[in-house]
């Protein structure tokens, strides 16, 4: 999964507003409303944004690994056996 958070952690960083990035760099805000869901953008877009701040592509993207579906089935089983032991441990 790409995540965005590090863009606006970079925006913060140099006191950038989304205003100004809209109003006086002419980024769309339906660029910015992708960036905040973390959904697809361009590499043009996150290009035009690196310069635009001056910056490199690892400050406004990260890439983080998603759980494997059988990760993911052993860790809600886990969880279910965990409720499971603390519901009969209550009731005792």
């Amino acid at each position: 999964m790409i995540k965005y958070d590090r863009f606006w952690e970079t925006l913060k960083k140099r006191h950038i507003s989304q205003y100004y990035l809209i109003h006086k760099c002419g980024v769309d805000k339906r660029l910015l409303l992708r960036l905040r869901n973390n959904e697809n953008v361009e590499i043009y877009s996150l290009a035009r944004l690196c310069s635009i701040l001056n910056c490199d592509l690892g400050d406004i993207v990260e890439y983080v690994p998603e759980p494997s579906p059988e990760a993911t089935a052993i860790r809600a089983a886990k969880e279910e056996a965990a409720a499971t032991h603390s519901k009969k441990s209550s009731v005792k």
